[in-house]
């Protein structure tokens, strides 16, 4: 009589390292693509708490809300969003946020229109001397934009 040996077989240790591989492959996979998601979420909320911030601006200066005169925005920034803080930086690289008047967003630089509104990722003019819109693009794909009408 022979007698049975305990063990696993080769194959059943080559199946087994198979498996841990693709679910491995299948975590580094989707990891990359969650950060860039929740940087993205992170972008979206600093748009609605800088918009909060300038109705809250608004409400304190008779209605007027910061416009392309740069002294005005710096003291937007430092007082309502207190940059210098450090509560205003761009998840992804750790650096405060630049806001622009004019130009194409990136992932850390917001653009901010007066007289305008959002229509989908652009921007509409002619909305009035107290509306604004902000721009900034994500890492995923396109802009988010925000306005405060």
């Amino acid at each position: 009589m022979k007698k049975q040996q305990k063990g696993f077989t080769i194959i059943e240790v080559v199946l087994v390292l198979a498996i841990a591989g693709l679910i491995f492959l299948m975590v580094f996979i989707a990891l990359p693509a969650l950060k860039r998601g929740q940087r993205d979420g992170q972008r979206r909320q600093d748009v609605s708490r800088f918009m909060s911030q300038i109705n809250s601006y608004s409400t304190n200066n008779r209605g007027d809300v910061p416009s392309a005169d740069n002294s005005r925005m710096q003291i937007f920034l430092r007082d309502y969003m207190k940059q210098q803080d450090g509560e205003f930086k761009d998840p992804q690289t750790g650096e405060n946020y630049t806001v622009a008047f004019t130009g194409d967003p990136t992932t850390s630089k917001l653009i901010y229109q007066t007289g305008a509104k959002c229509n989908g990722e652009e921007f509409t003019t002619g909305a009035g001397t107290r509306a604004v819109a902000v721009r900034i693009a994500l890492e995923g794909s396109g802009t988010y934009c925000q306005d405060n009408q």
